[in-house]
């Protein structure tokens, strides 16, 4: 299922389909940058640190980044 929603409660990001289901969390990290930074149908990305990290619709992560 696609991800129609992702928010940040405090220290975790919270992914849901578009039935409003919640299909994963993930940690958005403790520092001051860190935390979701953006959302699409298939990823969810989170910075954690000096990198961002991308996630899939199962919650698997399927690639990381750098932050500038």
């Amino acid at each position: 299922m696609a991800i129609a929603n992702a928010v940040q409660r405090g220290s975790t990001v919270y992914v849901y389909n578009e039935k409003n289901q919640q299909i994963f969390t993930q940690s958005a990290g403790s520092g001051k940058d860190d935390g979701l930074k953006g959302y699409t149908g298939s990823s969810v990305n989170i910075r954690r640190g000096s990198t961002i990290y991308t996630y899939n619709e199962k919650g698997q992560q399927t690639g990381t980044q750098s932050a500038r």
